[in-house]
């Protein structure tokens, strides 16, 4: 009989400070769906769910018949199953990591270093920059999913900088006027203005940040006491931001960036360079395998201001071109497929009617990984004896050029999300 290639995960749980709390998490819902014996405790934050092979999150294998008892010592002893493409591209290692997060504060505003940069900061601080590789991300909603990325249009910005005194307290008036200038010359100009006006925020005194942050904190509250709406200066997300992270500079970076609100199934795709932060809500994650995050503010972790405001690209665009747009595919009426232009990972969604009685996973040349986000199946596959039950919150390992076929046991619609790598 060919060895099995096909086999359900137990995978880890991250409880970091900014996950939502208990059952108000999709993390911990999924848990919760996919292990009876889970204990969920609403005390305690449920932030990632991590599925592959990161040395902090080995994902087990649930089958007592492999005698690996983790997914990576597994791939290690069995590295065909990644793909000859896969196997060779990345040393015979996942390229991948596949989570699941649930934010409640905001996670850092941040950017990630291309692999050239990865290099340097890791030979230089290999303590805060643990790894050589770049980390792109793609963030897929799974329920309404705010965060901020890359620079708005120069228009809005200066807008900003018009209409919020604090703001331009701390970038000053020559970087101001800058910028302004800027905007009727060329991309080059723009992109200089941007880069000069962002570090002189980003670089601003502690005490004066605080500062103005108070005054600002205090001109909003005053003006949403006496019934006015501040939405023209993002009002309410400036005092939540300030409650999470009181006198932070990173409250001040949601006028420099696009805010985005993603409704279920919309995406962003982060390459390396792009400024973001997650702000609230539940989403799909994929990315490179690499702990390289350069950070700047709304967190306790360490902060890089330099390095930031040096690599970013100031290159500005409206927040509708942020989105990331899945292409349909021509061989599967249910199946769509977010292909970033990075050769480390592709993630498919697959929404299937409840009223097919029976649905096939498309082969591919990579392993991957499946999530069971809606609905209740059986899988089964010619490698494997038997079938293995699915529902909510079920994670799945696929074998490279495997064909999984699966069973509606329960007449419901099927949300499945897969990350694997296409090269």
């Amino acid at each position: 009989m060919a060895s099995q290639r096909v086999f359900p995960l137990s995978c880890v749980v991250q409880q970091y400070a900014w996950g939502k709390m208990g059952s108000n998490s999709e993390v911990a819902c999924l848990l919760a769906s996919s292990d009876p014996l889970a204990q969920i405790s609403e005390d305690k934050p449920y932030a990632e769910l991590w599925m592959g092979t990161h040395p902090r999150g080995d994902a087990r294998i649930l089958d007592n018949s492999i005698s690996q008892k983790t997914l990576g010592q597994w791939i290690a002893d069995n590295q065909n199953c990644l793909g000859t493409k896969v196997k060779d591209t990345f040393n015979g290692k996942l390229p991948f990591l596949f989570k699941v997060l649930s934010v409640e504060t905001a996670l850092s505003i941040q950017a990630h270093p291309n692999k050239e940069l990865a290099e340097k900061l890791h030979l230089q601080a290999p303590q805060h920059y643990p790894d050589a590789n770049h980390k792109p991300e793609m963030a897929i909603a799974l329920t309404s999913f705010q965060g901020l990325c890359g620079f708005r249009p120069v228009e809005e910005i200066v807008t900003f900088l018009k209409k919020v005194p604090e703001l331009q307290s701390l970038t000053g008036e020559d970087a101001t006027e800058q910028l302004k200038q800027s905007m009727s010359g060329g991309p080059e100009a723009v992109a200089s203005a941007l880069r000069n006006c962002f570090s002189h925020l980003m670089k601003a005194e502690k005490k004066v940040v605080v500062e103005q942050l108070n005054l600002l904190v205090k001109r909003i509250s005053q003006q949403v006491s006496a019934g006015n709406s501040m939405d023209d200066i993002c009002g309410k997300l400036l005092l939540q931001l300030h409650q999470q992270y009181p006198g932070d500079i990173g409250c001040f970076a949601i006028y420099f960036l696009n805010l985005l609100t993603l409704k279920p199934g919309e995406a962003m795709f982060l390459e390396a360079n792009v400024p973001h932060a997650y702000l609230k809500g539940d989403c799909v994650e994929c990315m490179a395998c690499s702990d390289n995050t350069v950070r700047a503010g709304l967190t306790p972790k360490f902060i890089d201001v330099p390095t930031l405001c040096e690599m970013l690209n100031y290159t500005p665009s409206p927040s509708k071109d942020r989105l990331f747009t899945p292409t349909r595919s021509q061989d599967d009426p249910y199946l769509s497929i977010y292909d970033p232009p990075v050769p480390d990972f592709t993630v498919m969604k697959m929404e299937v009617p409840g009223s097919v009685t029976e649905y096939k996973i498309l082969a591919v040349d990579s392993a991957s990984i499946l999530l069971m986000v809606q609905g209740t199946v059986t899988a089964t596959t010619p490698t494997v004896q038997g079938e293995i039950p699915l529902q909510r919150g079920g994670v799945l390992f696929i074998g490279a050029n495997e064909s999984v076929s699966l069973k509606l046991t329960v007449a419901k619609d099927l949300l499945i999300f897969r990350a694997c790598c296409l090269l």
